[in-house]
């Protein structure tokens, strides 16, 4: 068990290793009982979901709770929590999967889906004694109770350790009185249970508790949140005046409820990057079906060029969601394993496995999360005026789509926390940068090789260049590090341009392992749209890199040394040969426009 131990991957260290394509786990590889679960999901938002997009756009809340109560019936409430507590008890990749799929018909049902199963029952999986987990988590699991988390406060957002509920103990000692405001809070409307997180005395950090809704005990709410978009999510400010709160209903123990915030949305912030990937395979279905109808200059719009490149980026996009969703959930699931197999408990190993990947998890997402907003922004684009309407699913797609950049963690504040953990990891020495680092550094300083390189193999170029992109962010990180150390923190517009280069190597070389997996497996004519797909995303990329590169070596490099870097960047981002993008375009649009579908 310590070899196998010492072969799993490890967070963050994607940068500094190169991974093998066998060793990743790809949506191709899921178990026939994973697919089975797969065709269900769909059938019950089929079914249940999208015909009634209408109701949930109409704010219709009582539907919103009926169908979390159908979802539970079916089990599906209850696919990550153990089967000791009444659940189905699946590893981490079955949980996204069914995460993935019951995501993508509205951002409504989504959102009660992912606060209940994530944030609402999650802690108290993870963190509740015996007796707490035995109380509420079947109840919860099942959908005969509803899970909410109160977290966010009018003064404590993003800084969420900063919120100023108390918590007093009673005179006899049996019990906290909880005081304070909560806002933004999903499925207030209608849960059982709040986890609700409140400072006891002049604590550090909160202290986590679990809440029974119970509104003769000074709970009360205001009316429902009007939002832009997820309109039949209810949301709600909820207030606590001396609500009390039994003392073995803390959570975990006292001063440790910023951790058990912090860990929830570690989970919370993969399995939204999951719930934003169906959303874009129906997007991109919806767009390229109304393409193949709309004639216009004689001919149907998908016949154009520019619609064309429109799917194509769409779907490319999503394919290559789908590939770094699936490869780090794979990773969290082994890890979790491991440390079960090593004899630690559940609550331990899934907890310790999620913190692994936490770099992962703010990688994913920030990266999916814009991903589906850009998707469902081009589909209002070829449907034009229609996409405007109301009477076409776009509006509320695009509508629904925008609170996935903020929920979770904002998406500013993940990309500094991705850049921010990998530093600690490797001042912990749980990643070597500083070696790699110092490596670029020897390299710039040498004469480049003018050999002419071996591109026979598929991938060979692009594996290749997937290693230079490591290399500049090696480059620019590792200087900005030397540079400043600790106060690295306070340089946020740098950490932002680190962060994109680090998102976009994750994401390429996830796609391109993903393709040439299923390559090697198919055999690479069978698959000449998904190498398109790679080629193309990785392409993007390249892009990315050079500008957020040029961002960060300009703002804190002067004179030689940002002559230097800049030389070593355009080194690290030269192509030997580049892609024909436009034909990487129509090769991956033919597909979509003949099968009227997302097909991959």
């Amino acid at each position: 068990m310590e070899t196998e131990e010492k072969q799993l991957a490890r967070g963050g260290q994607f940068l500094v290793t190169e991974t093998k394509s066998e060793d990743i786990f790809t949506p191709e590889d899921f178990s026939e009982e994973q697919i089975m679960m797969r065709d269900t999901v769909k059938e019950f938002v089929d079914r249940e979901i999208w015909p009634n997009k209408d109701r949930f756009e109409k704010k219709d809340y009582a539907f919103t709770e009926e169908s979390m109560r159908k979802a539970g019936e079916l089990g599906f409430l209850g696919i990550a929590v153990p089967e000791a507590y009444g659940g189905l008890g699946m590893g981490f990749v079955s949980t996204m999967l069914v995460c993935d799929y019951i995501s993508g018909a509205t951002g409504s049902f989504s959102t009660a889906f992912g606060a209940h199963t994530g944030i609402g029952t999650m802690p108290i999986t993870l963190y509740g004694t015996e007796e707490q987990k035995l109380k509420y988590v079947p109840k919860l699991a099942s959908g005969e109770w509803f899970g909410a988390y109160c977290l966010t406060e009018p003064g404590a957002g993003s800084d969420a350790n900063s919120g100023k509920t108390k918590a007093v103990l009673s005179d006899d000692g049996t019990h906290y009185k909880i005081t304070g405001q909560k806002m933004w809070i999903s499925n207030a409307g209608f849960c059982s249970v709040f986890i609700v997180f409140a400072r006891i005395g002049d604590d550090k950090n909160i202290t986590g508790f679990i809440v029974e809704n119970d509104p003769s005990n000074g709970i009360s709410m205001n009316e429902e949140e009007h939002k832009l978009g997820i309109r039949a999510s209810s949301t709600r400010q909820v207030f606590f005046n001396e609500t009390k709160v039994p003392v073995e209903n803390m959570l975990s123990e006292r001063g440790n409820g910023f951790k058990i915030a912090m860990n929830a949305l570690n989970v919370g912030r993969i399995k939204l990057a999951a719930a934003c990937l169906d959303a874009q395979r129906r997007v991109t279905s919806g767009a390229a079906k109304y393409a193949n109808e709309r004639i216009q200059f004689n001919t149907p719009i998908a016949n154009f060029g520019v619609i064309r490149a429109k799917l194509a980026e769409m779907a490319t996009n999503c394919y290559a969601g789908e590939s770094a969703c699936y490869r780090a959930a794979k990773n969290i699931e082994d890890r979790i394993e491991a440390r079960v197999a090593n004899g630690e408990s559940h609550q331990a190993a899934e907890l310790k496995g999620v913190e692994e990947f936490a770099i992962e998890c703010s990688i994913l997402k920030v990266a999916v999360s814009e991903d589906v907003q850009n998707c469902a922004d081009e589909g209002i684009q070829i449907f034009g005026g229609m996409g405007f309407s109301e009477d076409t699913p776009m509006e509320s797609a695009w509508r629904d789509a925008r609170i996935a950049r903020i929920y979770e963690g904002t998406n500013e504040i993940n990309r500094m926390l991705s850049v921010g953990m990998l530093v600690k990891k490797a001042m912990k020495g749980h990643v070597d940068l500083l070696g790699p680092a110092m490596k670029v550094a020897e390299e710039l300083m040498g004469i480049p090789s003018f050999d002419s390189p071996d591109y026979s193999e598929l991938f060979a170029e692009e594996k290749e260049m997937i290693g230079k992109l490591k290399k500049a962010f090696l480059m620019v990180a590792g200087s900005a590090v030397q540079k400043y150390g600790p106060e690295l923190d306070s340089h946020q517009q740098l950490l932002m341009a680190a962060s994109d280069i680090l998102i976009e190597i994750y994401m390429a070389e996830s796609v391109v392992l993903r393709t040439e997996k299923l390559a090697k497996n198919k055999g690479a004519e069978n698959v000449k749209e998904q190498i398109a797909m790679a080629q193309l995303y990785l392409y993007k990329a390249v892009d990315v890199v050079t500008i957020k590169g040029k961002e960060g070596i300009a703002s804190f490099a002067e004179g030689d040394e940002q002559r230097m870097m800049m030389m070593g960047l355009r080194r690290f981002t030269k192509y030997n040969n580049m892609p024909n993008v436009v034909a990487l375009r129509e090769t991956i649009a033919a597909k979509i426009v003949a099968e009227n579908h997302y097909p991959y």
